[in-house]
């Protein structure tokens, strides 16, 4: 098979690992059979539909796993039932994922709510909030604007200077957060005032307001002075803050949060958080799960299809086993899938897919995992591989957070949720891990 520049640069741009696929998309694939039968739009959108008061619920996974997607698939399933759903992803203007605070995310759903109801309200809430304070914040947004000019339209301005100092400058981070600090429950309090001032104004068909906070899982996790992390501080300690918004929320956290020793702590705050396992390409026993392979190839090809509807998938490759491997070193893992994809093509200059080209790809990967594991993390690593199960420890929540290990699920023929782990199958690879494993496990 020959291939131009064009079709080749239409087909790279097809597998982009970076772009969560909007509800309805072409390319989407249902992949609930081989993650366990866990639907988001059950688990999440149910609990929302049926509770007879306001939600505050957790959804968690490995970052990368699909998640952004499926959030947008619960928000047009809400939307459809008279829900106005609200949805931001938090770190593309408001944090800095190295380093947040309550505060910080306060602040980015204050934005987001007045954005997107700033031609649909007149309510003081907010600027009332503004203006008793408004001359501390005024030297911090460098602003000489009176409190008096201050429209809807200003206060979204002025509140994106605060998020933008917060995401982007460290020293300016600190000034808001002294000056917020204090007034986070006025400012929560306001901030209902202002919803409640929407919801009664929200468009024909629509009865309540749910908001959507994704990519707070990319929070890295920081533990503090006091042993405990800020992920602790952040789900845990202000929780209540969290959940005090007067609308329906759905936040998005760290997969290792969801298995630390607070893990009791947060069902009993938010009830049981949801989970977006892998694709199950393998078994627990080690062997290909066909399934799962047969689901990360249709995937492959409904990517493919929005390029070109006539070409089939595998004949994008030499032969079907390769294909096969790409799928299995992906480990299952949507955004690792698409991006070994799209390095493949990047050494192709014409198709098929070489053998060659596929390889330097997954070493290319290979080496990232190899580079994220510190030296005593090898031997855990070996353990997980071994048993198929993970210790509950900052080491291993690490390695959970940096997706060198992997959850996976199913459902037993009794309807039990089988919950297991690996390593990442591009780590079985790596000589250190090769080693570690030979000595903990000789034969």
């Amino acid at each position: 098979m020959t291939s131009d520049f064009a079709f080749l640069k239409r087909l790279y741009n097809a597998f982009d690992p970076f772009r969560p696929l909007p509800a309805g998309d072409p390319a989407y694939v249902d992949c609930t059979n081989v993650r366990g039968d866990g639907d988001i739009l059950e688990a999440v959108g149910r609990e929302i539909l049926y509770s007879d008061r306001i939600t505050c619920q957790l959804y968690a996974g490995h970052r990368g796993a699909g998640k952004s997607t499926e959030l947008l698939r619960l928000q047009q399933f809400l939307d459809e039932k008279g829900f106005y759903v609200v949805y931001f992803a938090t770190d593309e203007e408001d944090i800095d994922p190295e380093d947040v605070q309550y505060t910080d995310i306060l602040l980015a759903c204050t934005r987001k709510i007045l954005v997107a109801f700033k031609d649909q309200t007149n309510s003081p809430a907010i600027l009332n909030w503004l203006k008793e304070r408004w001359e501390d914040l005024k030297d911090v947004l460098q602003t000489k604007l009176s409190i008096d000019e201050l429209s809807i339209e200003a206060q979204v301005t002025q509140l994106a200077k605060m998020t933008a100092k917060v995401r982007t400058e460290p020293t300016e981070r600190y000034k808001v957060r002294q000056l917020i600090n204090p007034h986070t429950t006025t400012l929560t309090k306001a901030l209902n005032e202002f919803i409640q001032d929407v919801k009664n104004g929200l468009p024909s068909g629509y009865e309540e307001l749910v908001l959507i906070a994704d990519n707070l899982d990319r929070i890295v996790p920081v533990i503090q002075e006091d042993g405990r992390s800020n992920h602790d501080q952040i789900f845990i300690d202000r929780n209540e803050q969290l959940k005090d918004l007067d609308c329906h929320l759905v936040y998005t956290v760290p997969i290792s949060l969801i298995y630390s020793d607070r893990a009791t702590s947060l069902s009993d705050i938010y009830g049981n958080p949801q989970v977006l396992p892998m694709i199950m390409v393998k078994t627990p026993e080690n062997d290909l799960y066909q399934p799962g392979i047969d689901k990360v190839i249709e995937i492959l090809q409904k990517r493919l299809s929005t390029v070109d509807s006539s070409k089939s998938i595998v004949d994008l490759f030499e032969n079907r086993k390769s294909l096969e491997m790409l799928c299995f070193m992906s480990g299952g893992h949507a955004r690792n899938l698409l991006l070994l994809m799209k390095e493949a093509l990047k050494y192709t200059n014409t198709l098929p897919i070489s053998k060659k080209a596929l390889q330097r790809s997954i070493s290319e990967l290979r080496n990232t995992y190899k580079n994220t594991v510190y030296a005593n993390e090898w031997s855990a690593l070996a353990k997980v591989h071994h048993d198929k199960e993970i210790t509950n420890d900052k080491l291993y929540r690490g390695l959970l957070f940096n997706r060198c290990i992997l959850e996976y699920r199913y459902q037993e023929p009794s309807g039990e949720t089988r919950v297991w782990y690996d390593i990442h199958p591009l780590i079985r690879g790596i000589k250190e891990f090769q080693t570690a494993y030979n000595q903990e496990y000789p034969e």
